[in-house]
């Protein structure tokens, strides 16, 4: 490879994923991979690189590059590009049913909102820390999520509730009684609006379960993570 060529692998590489961060950031791809609190660190990370390839273009090096390097610089470019051109499309219901369900701990627990108005983490929360199912019988319920099926269960309403990153995101979800002949598709994101009920799972257990009545398709929301 030419030198005035293999000059500008390095810049190029730097532009290329400094490119990728700024885009990713700017167009709401990491709001499927990331909690929202890092989304200006990494914009700050893609500028950064941007900045570094610049000055690496000013001001070249000057000693040349092993050729395993270059090649090395040159693979890292593709793996930019391809990050650009296919955004990240995960699968929550295959990523929710492949883990173990826990919750982030809340820093305070308090539930001052309508029972209408909570959110399905909401609802897992006040389950978790008052399980008492009868405290909530009759309750409206008015909650949105994707549909997964937990290993050798039946299909739930869940989300997934993140740390940092998609990589330690861990689902929630709440058993749903579905109306007679409706099978709910998995991974599509639904809105359910119902009460709570009380229903029994073994002799002397009870648990809270959602009557589904009334359910309606909706997108995959802009942000789909939950801290």
């Amino acid at each position: 490879m030419g030198q005035p060529l293999a000059a500008l692998i390095r810049p190029l590489t730097l532009g290329l994923w400094g490119a990728a961060l700024v885009l990713s950031t700017l167009s709401g791809r990491l709001d499927l991979l990331l909690r929202g609190a890092f989304h200006p660190l990494v914009g700050l990370c893609g500028f950064a690189l941007l900045a570094l390839a610049l000055q690496q273009l000013l001001q070249p090096a000057a000693t040349r590059e092993s050729v395993q390097t270059q090649r090395a610089w040159l693979f890292s470019s593709a793996m930019a590009i391809a990050v650009v051109l296919a955004p990240p499309n995960p699968s929550f219901s295959d990523l929710a049913a492949s883990r173990s369900e826990a919750l982030n701990p809340a820093s305070e627990l308090e539930f001052v909102l309508p029972p209408s108005q909570r959110t399905l983490t909401d609802w897992v929360r006040l389950l978790r820390s008052q399980p008492d199912p009868t405290l909530y019988a009759g309750d409206p319920v008015n909650i949105s999520g994707f549909v997964y099926t937990p290993n050798g269960g039946r299909p739930q309403l869940g989300r997934l509730t993140v740390r940092c990153c998609l990589a330690d995101a861990t689902p929630i979800g709440l058993p749903i009684r579905w109306p007679d002949g409706y099978t709910p598709k998995r991974d599509s994101w639904l809105s359910i609006r119902g009460q709570m009920a009380v229903e029994s799972t073994a002799p002397g257990s009870s648990q809270s379960i959602v009557i589904a009545e009334q359910i309606t398709s909706i997108p995959r929301p802009k942000q789909p993570l939950e801290p």
